[in-house]
């Protein structure tokens, strides 16, 4: 199977299931291999930096558990969103009661 390259925050990465990123650093963030998840998380504003600190740890461990991949190949973002922000059936959760 050929291997897809992308480039990526200037770093270069591999698609498929063959090859590896190169290493060029001892940055753990450097090491990449072909599985390279980025899970995008957005919650409510108001979790602590502790939480998402805990919830970053228990997302990237399953991850490695279920795709195989090393720790350092898995991303998180954050994103926190304000309740006048975002609506479910047609209601801010700002203007829930």
């Amino acid at each position: 199977m050929r291997s897809q390259r992308a480039s990526w925050n200037g770093r270069r990465c591999f698609g498929g299931s063959t090859g590896s990123a190169p290493t060029t650093s001892n940055d753990p963030h450097q090491e990449r291999g072909p599985d390279m998840p980025t899970i995008n998380i957005q919650m409510f504003e108001g979790r602590t930096t502790e939480q998402k600190r805990e919830y970053a740890k228990a997302l990237t461990d399953a991850t490695v558990k279920v795709l195989g991949c090393s720790p350092s190949a898995v991303d998180i973002i954050f994103q926190d969103v304000k309740k006048s922000d975002w609506a479910s059936g047609g209601v801010l959760w700002s203007d829930e009661k």
